[in-house]
């Protein structure tokens, strides 16, 4: 059984920056939106960019890596939306939500217990509240995208330093196991928080 971790935050809070202490072969990156990564080293991580459902599935079913991550995942509703605008209904919302649901359930049901699958993924306020953003009331009414997460980590510009916020205040949706992380706001290294998880759960290290 994988382990789904959703990291949230704004455009330019941290979130693909946090890569940035990965080495080539410790994890692949899907790049949804096929930005460049913002760091010296990102061109060098594997990395598939452009990357739909069918290249994220087709690869993760390979099982090469013990750690992916999938950059910008609300942009495989949103470009899913783009591409079917013109159908009318509300069927397409349904199977929208359908196709990342099950894309978070091939993680935790087809992927080794070892292996970690990152979703770094906008957020968007509503009634006072952030959030992962989806494509619209309808879609979550269908699907409540943290529910399928234990862990979610909001990234954040604090004070011109980036961080990961641990713990929720109330008016966002981050939440952690207990004990898992020592403060309410961490650096936002995703290698360190990588280990920091496999260190509480007991699972193998990300090259063992």
């Amino acid at each position: 059984m994988g382990v789904p971790v959703l990291i949230l935050g704004e455009s330019g809070s941290g979130k693909s920056t946090s890569l940035r202490n990965f080495k080539k072969d410790e994890l692949a990156v899907y790049n949804v939106a096929g930005k460049p990564l913002p760091f010296r080293n990102g061109a060098q991580l594997h990395r598939a960019d452009n990357a739909t459902y069918e290249i994220i599935l087709g690869n993760m079913a390979k099982k090469r890596f013990k750690c992916y991550v999938i950059d910008d995942s609300q942009y495989l509703l949103c470009f899913e939306l783009f591409n079917r605008s013109g159908e009318t209904g509300y069927t397409k919302f349904t199977e929208m939500a359908m196709h990342f649901y099950n894309l978070i359930q091939f993680v935790i049901t087809q992927m080794p217990p070892d292996c970690i699958v990152y979703f770094l993924h906008h957020t968007e306020a509503v009634d006072g509240r952030l959030k992962a953003k989806t494509i619209g009331k309808m879609l979550d009414e269908k699907l409540t995208v943290e529910g399928l997460f234990s862990i979610v980590l909001m990234a954040k510009n604090d004070d011109g330093t980036h961080v990961f916020v641990t713990k929720s205040d109330g008016k966002d949706t981050v939440k952690t196991p207990m004990e898992m992380f020592d403060s309410d706001k961490i650096d936002n290294d995703l290698k360190a928080v990588d280990t920091a998880i496999r260190e509480y759960y007991g699972m193998k290290g990300i090259t063992e």
